[in-house]
């Protein structure tokens, strides 16, 4: 994982450097989607609680998001939140990422079509809320790639759809409340399909 996070991060610094050597918009944006989480339970959690299905807590979940970058012809760099949080069968997670992405363009026509795909590195903060269970958080390390079309919608604004697959390192545990550990379950990987809009400025 430290392998994958460290060849992402170059290159994405490689690509930040080639965009901030051309003339650059800021731009700002937000993103909303939906997220799909796989988790993996200990040894110790399946016994202690019978299998419970983790995987179905955010599955399918809303997810918003807020960023903001520079953006050339060529590419754009930009820095994003997001947060994501449900429930299932008394069981409740929550992941919030900061995350630094590099997009390269391809156009497609005239009228500012275009799709986009990069890298992405960062970290992610899992945190376990369930009711019943002492509350516990970890923060760990993401990188994953991401890909969508981006239309431009006049001079400074535009819209977009995309898919982002990461992996991740994060892990919490579980323990009643008056009570020991019962198991400990990880965050593996994560993955999302999202609408955005940007303007620059």
């Amino acid at each position: 994982m430290k392998n994958i996070v460290s060849k992402l991060a170059l290159v994405t610094a490689i690509s930040v450097a080639a965009v901030s050597a051309q003339a650059a918009d800021t731009f700002v944006g937000g993103t909303w989607g939906q997220s799909d989480s796989r988790i993996e339970n200990s040894g110790s959690l399946n016994r202690n609680l019978g299998h419970p299905d983790l995987d179905r807590v955010i599955d399918g979940s809303g997810t918003w998001g807020v960023r903001v970058g520079q953006e050339t012809q060529d590419g754009r760099y930009y820095m994003t939140y997001e947060n994501v949080s449900d429930d299932s069968q008394g069981y409740k997670l929550r992941q919030q990422h900061l995350l630094g992405s590099y997009d390269a363009f391809l156009p497609l026509n005239d009228s500012g079509t275009k799709l986009f795909g990069g890298a992405t590195v960062g970290m992610v903060k899992l945190e376990q809320e369930s009711r019943g269970y002492k509350r516990d958080s970890d923060v760990g390390l993401a990188a994953g790639l991401q890909a969508g079309i981006l239309q431009d919608v006049g001079k400074n604004a535009s819209v977009e759809a995309g898919y982002r697959y990461m992996k991740t390192n994060a892990s919490t545990d579980m323990a009643p409340h008056g009570g020991n550990k019962v198991g400990t379950l990880d965050l593996d990987r994560t993955s999302q399909v999202y609408l955005g809009a940007n303007y620059k400025f």
